[in-house]
């Protein structure tokens, strides 16, 4: 089985770090990283990504724009999709999900819920 390929989006450089190194504590992983939706759109068309895991608040793409054209695209239309965001406002959370993402954690992130949430969509992607 090969590697399970996650897409970090996030514009913070320490949040990605924080991020990569929680999911880093799952087997066999690859990440990648990206600054904001239009960087993560560029590493969508050229690598088989998993999950992707998005912030809301980003320059040049919002996360909000980023999922919905990930689920107007039919080659990444069933992407697992995770927002983490400081965001706690609900309209953000329920818009995030309206649009399509699978699930939302805000920050600051516990490691524990981000690993079990990421297990979850996973095993429901592969069934």
């Amino acid at each position: 089985m090969s590697a399970t390929t996650f897409l970090i989006v996030e514009d913070s450089p320490t949040m990605r770090q924080l991020l990569a190194f929680s999911l880093r504590r799952l087997k066999d992983c690859r990440i990648i990283e990206a600054v904001d939706g239009v960087d993560a759109l560029k590493k969508l068309t050229t690598e088989r990504v998993d999950l992707v895991i998005t912030d809301i608040n980003m320059p040049m793409m919002d996360g909000l724009k980023l999922i919905a054209l990930i689920r107007g695209n039919a080659r990444t239309k069933t992407l697992p999709i995770i927002i983490v965001t400081t965001e706690g406002a609900e309209e953000d959370r329920q818009r995030g999900l309206a649009l399509g993402a699978d699930a939302y954690i805000p920050k600051p992130i516990q490691p524990s819920e981000l690993l079990k949430k990421v297990a979850s969509l996973l095993e429901t992607a592969r069934n």
